[in-house]
């Protein structure tokens, strides 16, 4: 099955020094990124909060970054102040390529994200040479697979840890040189565990990317005399056939527990279990 991704911008990194220069700015290790992949990478802010996550992929002697089209007026010129001297170009080329979304197929184009999604970068002519399906299949893909995102609504509000980034390494490698959040980032990993993980749920009624998950048991839901306080936040929604699926950040603690949407009187979010 084949998807048209008309909602992600693509930005082209070339010159001599373009493979030094994303190493130094993404959490992921560039160096094993391979021609035939897709490497998932955060790009951080100092603090260690995700500002956007990459699709990385190798294009002969450049790069292309893969990444929400609401997002590209904040991360390319980002990423261009930190330049400087080197030799390195950043361009748009989101008219340049269609992006493709491949679901349990192959092709001779395929770069492979994860054992059951790929990705098809190729030129706008080739697009009739696709039999696409509607988009709400690959959001569907991506809710059973956990892929996270990242949208302008929750760029600067999570870590690595929270979109499971970590495990593995799937995101992160903890062995690369230095680049922005990084010191923030390696300590959570090193010196204790993931309060917040990222699950799969599934619910009756619409929700919408940066609403909040509420528990009651939770120990951060409620401050003294303040309003209640999150226990997590939705980073990707999809209605297909007549339900209402998401992924969110929630408390590690309270997988198990009842949880609702936004407050104590919002509908029921039940976790998908995997």
């Amino acid at each position: 099955m084949f998807v048209h991704l008309k909602n992600r911008a693509l930005l082209k990194v070339s010159g001599l020094d373009a493979q030094n220069f994303l190493q130094g700015q993404l959490s992921n290790d560039i160096t094993k990124l391979n021609n035939s992949s897709v490497q998932l990478s955060a790009y951080c802010q100092h603090q260690g909060k995700i500002l956007a996550l990459f699709w990385v992929m190798r294009l002969e002697d450049s790069f292309l970054l893969s990444f929400p089209s609401d997002l590209l007026e904040a991360i390319k010129p980002r990423l261009q102040m930190f330049v400087i001297m080197s030799d390195v170009s950043i361009e748009d080329a989101t008219k340049d390529y269609i992006q493709v979304g491949s679901i349990g197929q192959t092709h001779q184009k395929s770069l492979v994200i994860n054992d059951k999604l790929s990705l098809i970068i190729t030129d706008k002519k080739d697009i009739n040479k696709f039999n696409m399906e509607p988009i709400e299949h690959w959001d569907m893909a991506c809710v059973d697979s956990s892929l996270p995102e990242i949208f302008s609504i929750t760029s600067e509000k999570l870590v690595p840890q929270m979109l499971n980034l970590d495990i593995d390494e799937f995101g992160v490698n903890f062995s690369k040189g230095c680049y922005p959040g990084q010191e923030v980032v390696a300590r959570l990993h090193y010196l204790g565990s993931a309060k917040r993980r990222l699950f799969a749920f599934v619910l009756d009624s619409d929700v919408n990317v940066g609403d909040s998950l509420y528990c009651a048991s939770s120990k951060s839901a409620k401050a003294r005399g303040a309003r209640y306080k999150s226990s997590g936040i939705v980073i990707f929604r999809i209605k297909y056939n007549s339900k209402f699926y998401c992924l969110a950040t929630l408390e590690v603690e309270l997988k198990d527990e009842a949880v609702t949407l936004n407050n104590e009187h919002g509908p029921t979010l039940t976790r998908i279990q995997k």
